[in-house]
């Protein structure tokens, strides 16, 4: 049994990570604008556009395992994108993941063997037409996400990003908001369908494991095959 914490469980992908967690006997805390109604979560709030970051560092016990799930999708044309888009997702997915780790580091070097789960995205590595303020924040994830692997490993942290492809999940809903949508959607990926927030919570959940204690550095896509497959 550990300790975990989930920036943005209330929904989407840490809704789901964190069913499973809490189904494995652990203690999951929530930290996101509404409330988890998980059984036995401990709900905190947090916004990435907040000053919050107190509450995070008033944790005393170690941390095992942090995986931070905000996220925004902005897709403009580049003409349209202005800098306050690009600052608004970098907001959310670079500094308010670099906040949280900063206010959590000294807990998660307390467990001896945790773990680190940010998100990325399928349009980092594969190029994608109106993607470029969202792609740009994520792609400065891979950096991170790489940098504080190497940085960490002697303090027994491990840290890996998952790149997901189109998930259903409320963060998407415009882009899935019709049963064309989203048949249309799964057409574009050689699995035939768009990802489901389990998809991409099985792997979190398996990163965040003390088992999977050899992986770091990792950037590790679940994209129904788009960003690696052709099919003819």
């Amino acid at each position: 049994m550990g300790l975990f914490v989930i920036i943005g469980a209330s929904q989407g992908i840490g809704y789901s990570l964190a069913q499973q967690l809490i189904a494995q006997g652990n203690r999951v805390l929530n930290f996101s604008r509404h409330a988890c109604d998980i059984s036995g979560i401990e709900n905190y709030t947090w916004d990435a556009l907040g000053d919050y970051d107190q509450i995070l560092q008033s944790i005393q016990e170690p941390v095992d395992g942090l995986a931070y799930c905000p996220g925004s999708i902005n897709l403009k044309p580049f003409h349209r994108l202005t800098s306050s888009d690009f600052e608004f997702d970098f907001k959310i997915n670079v500094l308010g993941a670099v906040r949280v780790i900063q206010a959590l580091l000294p807990k998660l070097k307390l467990s001896g063997n945790a773990s680190v789960v940010l998100f990325s995205t399928v349009a980092v590595q594969t190029g994608m037409g109106f993607h470029a303020s969202i792609a740009s924040s994520k792609g400065a994830i891979e950096g991170l996400t790489r940098s504080l692997a190497a940085e960490l490993s002697a303090q027994k942290i491990r840290v890996n990003a998952i790149a997901p492809s189109l998930t259903q999940t409320p963060l998407a809903q415009n882009l899935l908001n019709s049963p064309e949508k989203i048949e249309s959607g799964g057409k574009r990926h050689p699995l035939g369908r768009v990802g489901q927030a389990e998809d991409i919570a099985n792997l979190a959940m398996f990163l965040l494991q003390p088992e999977n204690s050899w992986i770091t550095g990792q950037i590790i896509g679940v994209d129904g095959g788009i960003g690696s497959l052709r099919t003819v």
